[in-house]
């Protein structure tokens, strides 16, 4: 059964991006900063980086401290398995990560079997811009967190 989309993103808030990139040019830049404009609240995942957009970056999915709705993955194919292991040992112990969404192109079957055992929602093979851009969905009201208000983080320019 394919997943509800237009649900999916209508019912969450917190987008954790796996992959994130600093590099303005590539779509694990563009894609979450397009996000982060329509109200939802990105997180990035990066163990090379400190910062994306002004936001702290996570070396791991295991050190974000706030709860994740979707987990945004931008890595190629062969590497998503043990990012979904970890998301599912993360699910167990926290109960958050209600999706793990895989960038166009992006394809593990063997991850998806992994994610749908442990109760979470996958889509693969689907850009999350395009389908906001499809959903006709509103931008949503920005929803302020102690992370924006203690360090002054705020809106894509």
């Amino acid at each position: 059964m394919e997943p509800d989309i237009r649900s999916i993103l209508e019912n969450s808030t917190t987008i954790a991006v796996y992959g994130m990139s600093r590099d303005a040019w590539k779509p694990a830049h563009t894609v979450p900063g397009y996000m982060l404009n329509q109200g939802y609240i990105v997180v990035p995942i990066n163990p090379f980086a400190d910062k994306i957009f002004g936001r702290v970056c996570y070396p791991d999915i295991k050190s974000v401290p706030r709860d994740i709705d979707i987990l945004n993955v931008f890595r190629p194919s062969q590497q998503v398995v043990p990012i979904v292991e970890e998301a599912v040992e993360r699910r167990k112990e926290r109960g958050d990560i209600g999706v793990i969404w895989l960038q166009l192109g992006i394809i593990n079957n063997e991850a998806k079997q992994l994610a749908e055992d442990a109760g979470i929602v996958f889509v693969q093979n689907r850009c999350i811009y395009v389908d906001h851009k499809m959903s006709g969905l509103p931008r949503r009201k920005r929803e302020e967190n102690e992370e924006e208000a203690a360090t002054g983080e705020s809106e894509v320019e």
